[in-house]
């Protein structure tokens, strides 16, 4: 497998179309020229991380609606399992589902991880913003889930993006 290299600011954001937890495909496309989208990848659904950071996005979808911006979250679970996380914890905001990773590996988030000495691929937590124009407009790195959702309101309205 190839080294990951994120799309950097000013680049265009890579396109896609999945399944998501509400039924519906998704198509990055479909945005361009409406929103902003904030794109968040998490390694797996309805884990402790995981839940804490949906659960601020959804805690704080208001506040991104306001500023016209979508929040869409991407996981490798299959559309089930991403499916019933939104449904357990009520999220407000759709979850999609990469299930063969192809989507991370275009993001440069499909990493080889270690834990315990055990060597394996995952996400890795990472949030991209791309504006209206289709461009990678920010990316947040090795994300703290607790509080990550004001972190991106913050820095969408400290550049009046919204």
């Amino acid at each position: 497998m190839r080294e990951s290299v994120f799309p950097q600011a000013g680049k265009a954001a890579p396109r896609f179309k999945l399944p998501s937890s509400t039924g519906d495909e998704i198509d990055l496309a479909s945005f361009a020229g409406k929103k902003i989208v904030v794109l968040y990848f998490y390694p797996r659904a309805d884990t402790p991380g995981c839940t804490k950071e949906a659960c601020g996005f959804r805690d704080a979808l208001a506040d991104f609606d306001n500023g016209n911006v979508a929040v869409l979250g991407i996981s490798p679970d299959p559309v089930d399992d991403v499916t019933a996380f939104a449904r357990k914890f009520h999220l407000n905001f759709p979850l999609l589902a990469d299930a063969d990773h192809a989507v991370a590996e275009k993001y440069g988030v499909w990493q080889e991880k270690s834990m315990y000495g055990k060597k394996y691929w995952g996400v890795a937590r990472t949030t991209f913003v791309i504006g209206k124009d289709g461009k990678v407009a920010h990316v947040f790195e090795k994300v703290k889930p607790e509080g990550h959702d004001r972190q991106v309101i913050d820095w969408i309205t400290s550049n009046k993006l919204m």
